[in-house]
């Protein structure tokens, strides 16, 4: 075939294409009383297409050709409505809903929801923002049924897969989750958000979350895995986004309030207010919890404060503002070894241990549509924030002691002897993030492109020195009093990070979508403090004690590189692969530590890697819902520890890991398959199952064929839940096989002859819940106990704060919540 036969083949094909039955669907979703309804969710059930309706209570289906369709529309405060709508040429359809009537049990309204949306995940398009081809999941608070009162992350990320979780906080103050051989601590591996803006104490220098949103505030939980790295930042855990509940569009003032107790004196109360008035919208709350832990020397306090507001200046202009504000107090029992733990694992040998996090977030968002294919945001945020560890660690002059078991030394008259550690952070930083998204048509088909820039700088300090001698909660530093004390610095952290990434939905047909993109990076961190140098002789007494400045400054540039693609192989199936790049800069934790029993490799440098995914997903009928993929991540230069020749902890580059494995996600609802005419009975069960294996395949050091830290080779989740009218439950069994904390694959570790608390593995685990809720007119009453077959284990080995050393689980105990709305 000729050259010009090619064209005019390229020519029909082009006009075929453009003349294709292409239309749209569009309508408007209102009350009785022609009230437009906001924030509906429209579900095309012949397509298995989402969408919410707009404030004005409008939705719009693209790329729909001819013929019937049946459309479901689901909102709390109404009545489910479906209704069969005939598609011929562009259709436009006014819907109805009739308010939620008081017959419809709780039972009822999470049955009907269930079988519409099943497995919930991210739309291809959302806001300002593209998941086309992603690995993502949603975590409904609204269908979660547990201990949202003490943010039980187990309970709560029961369905996200693959996710390990540090059970160290007690109250639910700190969320620490990792997965795919990513550290759980503080969540510092993911990209962390709160309605789109980062809430870490720094995205790049200590991206570490000392603040968790309360469950009991959340509308959703957002998880994207290694793709997000492009909109969102160069991760390799990441996004998880907390998206928080939104003002109340039907009502202008809606308050709901949950007061709790709980097993070791925990109270909590939580109360919001919410609603619209015209134009005005608003949703705040407030939270406070209290409590004495599980273990001696653990009670706590916390605080914390939300206020949303919204003001639509036009039907296509949005301004809204945020504030949130945290404070708590927690004392610390401390760390166990693995002898302490195996005799009691309630033991607590520290009595003057302390915890402060204050917490102030601000946001200032605009949202903009040009036109309809063209959206528009800009957000403008910032953090004001501090922590403040303070404790005697056992930090010893000589590589002989414990620093677990060693004991506060007292003089004669009962006084204590030994100052304490304290450290202070103080996170002052700002940023500004802009999205323009636009949809354009291309061959006939509507593509999607988005583009976007970040702006983020830090101005943190910290400081670490010699404190109090007393029990209370003093964080002040007595370095006058101890000038020979060993660990005492004073930095600052710079940091300045500019980012351009931009992805683009290419619709190759009906079925079949690819969505390339890109993220370009200028990192500039820098180091300036100083720290001093005390040498003790053998009796630990101090010999030399100098001062030593640390300044550095460190730039790099550089573009990371992703694709995704999915296909529908029907409605209800759909095929997805991607590949990203990701990167990891050095931390200011990674390379300032002033500790004798740790030491920096002075060539520590940043990690690379890229992680890939490829799986399925979809449902079958109503009844069952599933999602299961293939993974992996290839990842060089990983920072981590080893022993050097004087038995000193050095944390540098240690080698290049594979990590590789199956994620699978089931529902089935028993209930829609054997009971489909009986709508008071709910019956569905899931089985949420991660097999993970993993290799350093590369290493100087002694290590090359190991396994890699964090990893448990079986993570699985499974539960069966059930209901009849307004009383729903569920129980749910949770198990983790063994997983390695240190590059060596030690069972226990020892330096020498003394029992090192922070080293080795953490034996496997099960743990079963249980949990019930009743609701009766406008209140609800929900309880439940937790690990309910008492199981004595532990998820971390602490190598400093909460520790050092094992951070034992909470046994047995139970909770009751009672709500009130109005």
């Amino acid at each position: 075939m000729k050259l010009r036969d090619y064209k005019v083949l390229l020519f029909v094909v082009f006009i075929w294409i453009s003349v294709a039955g292409q239309h749209k669907l569009t309508g408007t979703v209102t009350d009785q009383n022609n009230k437009p309804i906001y924030n509906a969710e429209v579900y095309n059930q012949n397509t298995g297409e989402q969408t919410t309706t707009k404030q004005d209570g409008s939705f719009e289906f693209t790329d729909i050709e001819n013929g019937e369709y049946l459309i479901t529309i689901f909102n709390y405060d109404f009545d489910i409505l479906e209704k069969q709508v005939t598609v011929d040429g562009d259709t436009q359809i006014n819907l109805v809903l009739n308010p939620l009537g008081e017959e419809l049990s709780e039972v009822l309204i999470t049955q009907r929801r269930e079988r519409i949306f099943g497995l919930k995940q991210l739309k291809p398009v959302e806001g300002t923002a593209i998941y086309a081809g992603k690995k993502s999941e949603v975590v409904l608070l609204e269908n979660t049924i547990g201990n949202l009162a003490s943010n039980n992350a187990r309970q709560i990320y029961a369905q996200v897969v693959g996710l390990n979780i540090y059970e160290n906080s007690i109250g639910g103050l700190q969320l620490n989750i990792g997965g795919r051989g990513l550290d759980p601590n503080r969540t510092a591996n993911f990209n962390t958000r709160q309605n789109g803006y980062d809430i870490s104490a720094d995205v790049l220098g200590y991206p570490e979350s000392y603040y968790t949103p309360p469950a009991e505030a959340l509308s959703e939980i957002q998880v994207v895995r290694g793709a997000a790295s492009l909109q969102y930042g160069t991760q390799f855990g990441g996004l998880i986004n907390f998206k928080m509940k939104q003002p109340n569009p039907n009502k202008k003032i809606e308050l709901v309030s949950r007061q709790s107790l709980g097993s070791f004196n925990l109270f909590t109360s939580f109360n919001s207010l919410s609603g619209t008035v015209g134009k005005f919208s608003y949703y705040t709350y407030f939270n406070y919890k209290q409590g004495d832990g599980f273990r001696p020397n653990s009670e706590f306090d916390s605080k914390n404060f939300y206020a949303h507001l919204g003001y639509q200046l036009s039907e296509k202009t949005k301004l809204i503002g945020e504030f949130t504000y945290l404070n708590y107090l927690a004392k610390q029992p401390g760390g166990l070894t693995d002898t302490q733990f195996e005799l009691d694992p309630d033991f607590s040998n520290r009595t003057r241990n302390w915890f402060e996090v204050d917490w102030k977030l601000y946001s200032l968002k605009l949202e903009h549509q040009f036109s309809e294919k063209t959206d528009f945001s800009l957000n403008f945020f910032g953090l004001d924030a501090s922590r403040s560890a303070l404790g005697f660690r056992g930090i010893p002059t000589d590589l002989n002691t414990n620093p677990i078991t060693a004991d506060d030394e007292v003089d004669a008259n009962g006084n204590f002897v030994n100052p304490r550690d304290l450290i202070v952070g103080n996170f002052k930083n700002w940023g500004a993030e802009a999205r323009l998204l636009s949809r354009y048509n291309i061959l006939g088909k509507e593509s999607v492109f988005l583009i976007g820039s970040k702006y983020y700088q830090a101005n943190n300090d910290a400081r670490q020195g010699p404190g109090s001698l007393g029990t209370d909660a003093d964080f002040s530093f007595q370095n006058d009093r101890f000038p020979d004390y060993a660990n005492q610095s004073t930095f600052d952290f710079p940091n300045l990070n500019i980012a351009v990434f931009g992805e683009n939905i290419f619709n190759i047909s009906d079925k079949f979508s690819i969505t390339p993109g890109f993220r370009f990076e200028y990192i500039k961190t820098e180091t300036e403090g100083i720290y001093n140098n005390v040498v003790f002789d053998n009796a630990g007494n101090p010999i030399n004690n100098t001062t030593e400045t640390d300044d550095d400054t460190l730039e790099r540039s550089f573009v990371l590189l992703g694709i995704g693609s999915s296909y529908k192989i029907s409605p209800e199936i759909e095929a997805y692969a991607n590949v990203s790049q990701n990167y990891r800069s050095v931390t200011f934790s990674d390379i300032r530590i002033v500790n004798p029993t740790f030491s920096i490799r002075p060539d520590i440098g940043d990690e690379e890697g890229f992680t890939a995914d490829i799986g399925i997903r979809g449902k079958i009928n109503d009844d069952l819902t599933y999602d299961a993929s293939l993974f992996g991540l290839w990842y060089d230069d990983r920072i981590g520890e080893v022993f050097n020749d004087r038995a000193q902890r050095v944390r540098g580059n240690i080698g290049d890991a594979l990590i590789y494995g199956i994620e699978s996600y089931t529902n089935w609802n028993i209930g829609n398959t054997f009971f489909v005419n009986n709508t008071n009975y709910v019956l569905n069960t899931f089985v949420n199952l991660a097999i993970t294996d993993s290799e350093y395949t590369r290493s100087e050091e002694p290590i090359e064929g190991n396994k890699v830290e964090f990893i448990p080779l079986i993570n699985l989740k499974t539960g069966i839940g059930f209901g009849y009218k307004n009383f729903l439950g569920n129980i749910q069994f949770t198990h983790l096989s063994e997983q390695f904390t240190e590059v060596t694959n030690a069972d226990r570790g020892l330096t020498g002859t003394k029992e090192e608390g922070t080293l080795g593995k953490i034996p496997a685990y099960s743990i079963v819940d249980i949990s019930f809720s009743y609701t009766y007119r406008k209140f609800k009453l929900e309880t439940g106990i937790n690990n309910l077959l008492d199981e004595s284990y532990f998820t971390q080995r602490a190598t400093g704060y909460p520790g050092p050393g094992i951070i034992p689980a909470a046994p047995i105990s139970w909770y009751a919540t009672l709500q009130f709305t109005l």
